[in-house]
């Protein structure tokens, strides 16, 4: 190809990210390795081979991508990309290109590509991040069919009832009766033989007048209809579909390992988040509400399972807690009687920005009208414990820190909350202010927004510009830093165990909210939720476009890194933490967190810069 063929080729590439980071000797390499091809519309599929995997540029045209279920994953055209999964992971990607208008396409082979990798981090990071997108894109086309297309493991029962087949019916009856099943697994020198279930004990026991000395092997279903932990929940309704049966025995490699049932697929599907809400939103008894809540860890499962982004995951989980806290709060009301003033019912922390994941603690407080009398400061003390207690029991444990609205620091006036945010703002003690941080990442679950805007008005007019209170928020915001040491190797510390990891949380995640609320506060910016924090942030300029972006991009993956080793610690029946063990991480995942690890040193060094005396 001699210049003048190569001059048009090389001002389109060079336009293009990431390839305008490439040095002028790197881009004529690139150029002079293309090849051209030209795609009909009337062929219908771009002709991948496997064995070639190519980056493919187009460059004129339309094409579709699609996965072997045939469910739209991309749209492309002019300046877009398609082959770098296989490019990337080195695997066979069953994903198909339609040609939906003819193109010209640029093909560069993978030793250019990778050279081109190894010599510009800018150019590998964009590749790497755009593979991610790409699966997240794809798990959440599959979430479509979420109650079908989960694993059993997700719904299964891990810890099923067994028994011996020598046992009678009797003793397998009330072994059924005292864990509350409708079933037993039957076993013979730890194999499974059989299971028995209500309805053999009602059609060949009871039925035929035979009673409970009957062995268990002469009753039960023998030769079980079986699944592995791996298939899918479709698979286990067809099954029971099929052959008209309630109950499958899960055996990995001859092993039992749980059973799931209909009523679990029920469940499950119930577990999807309106209905659940719907379900939250329809108890009229505190204990039945707390029935409710046991379906959130299957929601969360099911969400992993899905892979939807952890910022969606974020917004549901909190979604559903808000609403649990509303219907405590009403409930109580209904047995404490009215309210004797306005209040709001205020969400820090994690629920105030949106953000929780699994192991969410309560941070709370509650926002009166005005000063209260004995007996009005009784009633909201009365409704603030038992509120309290309600969602302890539902799953999210008490604070250890004792942010509550049970706690009378915490359960204030509007006039008291004004002050003690301006003590924090306008006196800033390092230390307090550490422990304050929370606070201000608030949000309204229960009462009038008008009350809240209040508070929230006075206390951003008090932070915007104030540079002394800023600095020590910014001073805090650096104690802690990202887990990477001389020549980027993760820093591994302990998880109050014997087990050594990565802290995805307050080494990850919370250093980004830390960075977003110093900016949103100096700005006067309302939004708590860290991911709309940035954005908003990036509209008004105060960070600029690419910083904003690689930023919201860190936040997303090592939250979604978080959960998704959180749904492989519960999987495993591992306590689930917020530790991940690096040595479990492919070469490319662990590249990825490395990239998104230093955005986070970045922009800890911006903030440094930015708002404290010190450098």
């Amino acid at each position: 190809m001699d210049a003048s063929e190569l001059q048009p080729i090389s001002q389109f590439i060079k336009a293009l990210a990431p390839f305008d980071t490439l040095t002028a000797a790197a881009l004529e390499r690139c150029c002079k390795s293309l090849t051209v091809g030209y795609y009909s519309k009337a062929s219908a599929i771009v002709p991948l081979d496997e064995t070639h995997p190519q980056l493919y540029i187009v460059r004129s045209g339309a094409f579709e991508v699609r996965d072997d279920d045939g469910e739209l994953v991309d749209r492309l055209g002019e300046g877009d990309y398609f082959g770098f999964l296989s490019l990337l992971s080195g695997e066979k990607v069953s994903n198909r290109v339609q040609i939906l208008e003819d193109g010209l396409v640029y093909h560069l082979d993978p030793d250019t590509f990778n050279y081109l990798r190894g010599e510009n981090r800018h150019f590998d990071r964009f590749f790497n991040r755009a593979f991610a997108k790409r699966l997240r894109h794809q798990g959440r086309f599959k979430a479509k069919h979420l109650a079908t297309t989960s694993r059993v493991s997700t719904l299964m029962s891990k810890h099923p009832l067994v028994i011996d087949s020598n046992s009678t019916v009797g003793e397998a009856a009330q072994q059924m009766r005292l864990v509350r099943v409708s079933s037993v697994l039957v076993i013979d020198n730890h194999q499974l033989v059989g299971i028995l279930t209500d309805r053999d004990l009602r059609n060949r026991v009871l039925a035929e007048g035979l009673d409970g000395h009957l062995p268990v092997h002469q009753a039960m279903t023998t030769r079980p209809k079986t699944l592995t932990s791996s298939s899918l929940v479709f698979e286990a309704m067809l099954l029971m579909s099929e052959h008209s049966i309630h109950h499958l025995p899960i055996v990995d490699e001859g092993k039992i390992i749980g059973i799931i049932t209909s009523t679990d697929i029920l469940r499950g599907q119930s577990s999807q988040p309106l209905l659940l809400i719907g379900e939250i939103e329809r108890q009229d008894t505190v204990e039945s509400l707390i029935s409710v809540s046991k379906q959130i860890p299957l929601l969360l499962q099911n969400l992993i399972s899905a892979d939807a982004r952890a910022e969606e995951i974020g917004r549901v989980l909190t979604s559903v807690t808000d609403a649990l806290t509303r219907r405590l709060i009403v409930l109580n009301q209904e047995l404490l009687g009215e309210a004797p003033m306005a209040f709001c019912w205020l969400a820090f922390g994690s629920q105030g920005r949106q953000d929780q994941a699994a192991c969410s603690d309560q941070d709370n407080g509650l926002l009166l009208a005005h000063a209260p009398d004995e007996a009005a400061a009784a009633y909201f003390e009365a409704l603030s414990k038992s509120v309290c207690a309600g969602l302890d029991l539902c799953g999210y444990v008490y604070c250890p820190g004792e942010i509550m609205a049970q706690n009378p620091r915490w359960r204030l006036t509007l006039k008291q909350w004004q002050h003690k945010f301006a003590t924090w703002v306008n006196t800033p003690d390092p230390k307090a202010l550490m422990h304050a941080s929370i606070f201000f990442d608030m949000r309204p679950v229960y009462g009038p927004n008008s009350l809240f805007n209040d508070l929230q008005d006075t206390v951003l007019a008090n932070t915007k510009g104030n540079d002394i209170f800023l600095a020590g928020m910014a001073e805090n915001a650096l104690i802690e830093s990202p887990p990477l040491g001389f020549f980027k190797k993760f820093v591994l510390e302990r998880d109050g165990r014997e087990v050594k990891g990565i802290d995805l949380k307050h080494k990850g995640n919370a250093l980004i909210n830390d960075i977003a609320r110093v900016y949103a506060l100096s700005a006067g910016i309302k939004e708590v939720n860290t991911a709309k924090r940035i954005r908003e942030l990036m509209e008004l300029n105060i960070i600029n476009r690419k910083d904003a972006l690689n930023l919201a991009d860190a936040h997303e993956f090592i939250a979604h890194m978080r959960l998704s080793n959180q749904g492989y610690q519960d999987k495993h029946s591992q306590q689930i933490t917020n530790y991940l063990k690096p040595q479990h991480l492919s070469s490319l995942v662990r590249h990825q967190l490395k990239d998104a690890f230093k955005v986070v040193y970045d922009a800890q060094s911006g903030i440094r810069l930015k708002f404290t005396r010190s450098f």
